[in-house]
């Protein structure tokens, strides 16, 4: 690996040029660059003509092909969006914009940070759950940028001392993109950060999330109830919404009057009547559930269960015939009852109204085409966890062009799932959490044994699971 090369220094030349030329900058200075390139290509006449198109003297320092490879597919990710970007933002708000934008979709970018320091600002984008910096701004651009995008999304340019929030949609070849933008003032001047949505959501399908067979029949009986509560909980970034909306997608049908109530709404779906929650003038998640009662509804989903009074209000909706979906932030699918009972709803309620508890996290998956099989050491496992002793061989990420040289290409959501049925429920109604035994002799698979199903059957790594398989339950 070389060492690394900030982000200042990679700008001064373009992805195209950086392949065409198979150069990566490493020193940059008033009169001279400097340049990686193949041992077997530094010659006068590539020298002459860098010097020629840079306007500097150009030194050039000779790499293993290989070597230079794998740097050039990790500095300089190739995207329908190619050029320079610093001339981009000297040039056109609204094409540097349009640049970014293209880019992070083509990249499969989930979020996109655009961030000021004292000396510097740049550009972030999330993808597969890992930030990466992609690029460095002139901080002269940095105001302008962000007036553009509070303009465009119809925020208070004038307002730079509360955070703001907003929406844009964004047209790019025939494709609709619903982009969530968030403002926080920091020291230095106002943090964005735009969060890329598909304008609809209505390929998702339950069997392609992740679920175990056996666990994808049993949640599928679970949420296919007239009524009660389905409640799923998992960190920030987890993939809940998604679940939540790959299940509103399973039950949409003509005959069901679905209703559900969203902080935002990320996606929108067809025959779901989706309400946006609105704290500033009094529609929250409570009072909105109040008037979905008088809605005649089939299905309710609430975005998150954040306090008592939605937490009641919810569990009076699944009491009146009616099935409720929604979230919690907790660190497993028993845990939901824990913190029910902590949000003051007696045990008996939650006995009574909870058809099951599900947990899950998100894991990177292994590129396909570059992972490489080794034997297991079985002493690399947290200890505690007791791994399958015929499991001989395992795959680890090594990198390539297709992913990046990241050695990760997707991500799988891993769940754990505990139905309620009446034996769970008297230890409910008896406000009992320690059943671990219980759960043992039932057979209900932890989200520590899913995870490790994906990583024996070498979809998934190691250290990508070793946090599920080190965590207490």
């Amino acid at each position: 690996m070389l060492s690394t090369i900030d982000t200042a220094t990679l700008q001064v030349i373009s992805t195209h040029q950086a392949w065409h030329y198979k150069i990566i900058p490493f020193e940059v200075s008033e009169k001279r660059l400097a340049f990686y390139t193949p041992k077997e290509q530094i010659k006068k006449a590539l020298q002459d003509e860098l010097e020629l198109l840079f306007g500097k003297e150009v030194f050039l320092k000779g790499i293993e092909p290989i070597r230079l490879q794998k740097e050039l597919a990790k500095y300089y990710r190739r995207t329908a969006a190619s050029g320079a970007i610093k001339q981009a933002v000297q040039q056109n708000q609204d094409a540097f914009l349009d640049f970014l934008l293209e880019e992070a979709r083509s990249l499969g970018c989930s979020d996109i940070h655009i961030e000021i320091f004292e000396e510097k600002s740049r550009v972030r984008f999330r993808i597969d759950g890992v930030m990466i910096e992609r690029y460095q701004l002139e901080k002269e651009n940095y105001p302008g940028l962000v007036n553009k995008l509070k303009i465009k999304s119809q925020l208070d340019i004038a307002e730079k001392r509360l955070p703001q929030d907003g929406r844009i949609f964004y047209e790019h070849k025939s494709e609709k993109i619903d982009i969530r933008i968030s403002t926080l003032p920091t020291l230095h001047g106002e943090k964005v950060v735009l969060r890329l949505l598909a304008g609809k959501n209505t390929d998702i399908n339950i069997e392609q999330l992740g679920f175990q067979p056996e666990v994808l029949t049993s949640y599928l009986q679970e949420v296919k109830r007239p009524n009660g509560m389905i409640l799923i909980s998992g960190p920030t970034g987890s993939g809940k919404t998604t679940t939540l909306y790959a299940t509103l997608q399973e039950l949409n049908q003509t005959t069901n009057n679905i209703l559900t109530i969203e902080d935002p709404v990320e996606y929108t779906l067809e025959g779901i009547n989706q309400v946006q929650l609105k704290e500033s003038i009094g529609l929250n998640f409570a009072s909105t559930l109040r008037t979905f009662l008088r809605q005649d509804p089939d299905i309710i989903m609430v975005g998150e269960i954040r306090d008592q009074a939605t937490a009641a209000m919810a569990i009076r909706a699944s009491l009146t015939g009616h099935l409720v979906l929604s979230t919690l932030h907790t660190n497993s699918a028993w845990g939901i009852i824990a913190r029910l009972i902590d949000m003051g709803i007696p045990g008996y309620l939650i006995a009574d109204t909870l058809n099951a508890a599900v947990s899950q996290r998100l894991v990177r998956l292994l590129c396909s085409h570059c992972k490489l099989e080794k034997a297991v050491d079985h002493n690399h496992f947290p200890s505690g966890f007791k791994a399958r002793s015929n499991l001989k061989n395992h795959f680890i990420s090594a990198g390539c062009e297709a992913c990046h040289f990241t050695g990760y290409k997707g991500r799988k959501a891993v769940y754990e799932l505990i139905p309620i049925d009446s034996t769970i429920a008297e230890f409910i109604k008896k406000e009992e959490l320690n059943i671990q035994n219980i759960l043992k002799e039932k057979k209900i698979k932890t989200m520590s044994d899913n995870a490790y199903q994906l990583y024996a059957k070498g979809l998934t790594s190691l250290e990508e699971i070793y946090p599920i398989l080190s965590a207490r339950r």
